[in-house]
């Protein structure tokens, strides 16, 4: 999806809390709602106290959203610099197309990766089957900056199919590796820096340790979690420390997002674009105004301005 928000800082003002005495739980993150016109987004980073965790910089809970028919995702193309996307839907269907030409629907347990590297521009729209009726939508959409040496490389697009993200039960709870590695599986999907991202479905009562990584959090997309002393609520997102055999337990049916990585230095964000330097982010921006970002095939005719 791309950032509507119109200033650098808009995005920074969810409720963060720092837990008293807690040696799990570093902040607290309870986003606000978001309304994108037709549903809502939970903006849960980046924020004010915390920019990002590990690589990632950007974490948006799209929906659940229930569309009646001729409604749905109509996001029109816009760019990216210097970042990766990924999207994982939980429910529903996107329509993905880009610059390089990518036509590709994503489905519930598929990854879709792109890579901006040196410059992309996509949209997000559906197919006319799916507006046709009414439809849900619910899933996540996270963005992860790109190691310096990597910002500038040629843009990449690339989809994994549901069936090939590793599965393991792990004393009985469900987990799925998307990125990364954990619990002795390793996910196809490409990265770039030392990266986490595993979904959980826990019931209530059971526990799961969480991975070792340099930065690590986890967001609540149902449920409710406690770690030690602390209780995660429902569509929060808890950044832990790195307290060795860390353990969530479900203290009602739960499904998880645990993300993390390596920390890769600051990063600057200005609308749809991130990058280790400022100067980049006011070079795009500027080509974006004068439209000398190439062009998605199939959907040229409209684009999102870049706010003033």
């Amino acid at each position: 999806m791309s950032n509507l928000t119109k200033r650098p800082d808009e995005a920074f003002d969810q409720e963060c809390s720092e837990p008293a005495g807690c040696k799990e739980v570093e902040l607290l993150i309870e986003p606000r709602d978001r309304d994108l016109g037709g549903f809502s987004v939970r903006r849960v980073l980046p924020t004010i106290q915390k920019r990002m965790v590990g690589p990632w910089i950007f974490f948006d809970h799209m929906g659940p959203a229930e569309f009646a028919a001729g409604d749905g995702i109509n996001v029109r193309p816009h760019p990216h610099i210097n970042l990766a996307t990924v999207t994982y839907l939980f429910e529903g269907e996107i329509l993905h197309r880009d610059s390089l030409g990518s036509l590709q629907p994503i489905r519930p347990g598929d990854v879709n990766l792109m890579v901006a590297g040196k410059g992309i521009t996509h949209s997000e729209r559906e197919r006319p089957e799916i507006t046709a009726t009414t439809h849900r939508l619910h899933g996540l959409q996270l963005w992860m900056a790109l190691p310096e040496a990597d910002e500038e490389i040629d843009p990449a697009f690339y989809h994994y199919a549901s069936a090939d993200i590793p599965r393991v039960d792990v004393n009985e709870v469900p987990i799925r590796v998307i990125m990364g590695s954990a619990f002795g599986k390793t996910s196809p999907v490409k990265v770039f820096a030392d990266t986490l991202y595993v979904e959980a479905h826990l019931k209530a009562g059971q526990s799961i340790k969480v991975p070792d990584a340099d930065e690590r959090a986890v967001y609540i997309a149902a449920g409710e979690l406690c770690a030690g002393d602390t209780t995660i609520p429902e569509f929060a997102m808890a950044v832990l420390s790195d307290k060795p055999g860390l353990e969530l337990t479900a203290k009602r049916d739960a499904r998880i997002a645990i993300v993390g990585g390596e920390n890769l230095g600051k990063r600057y964000m200005e609308w749809n674009f991130v990058s280790s330097r400022r100067e980049r982010i006011e070079q795009a921006k500027a080509q974006w105004k004068a439209q000398t970002f190439p062009k998605v095939p199939g959907d040229e005719e409209e684009f999102i301005p870049l706010p003033e």
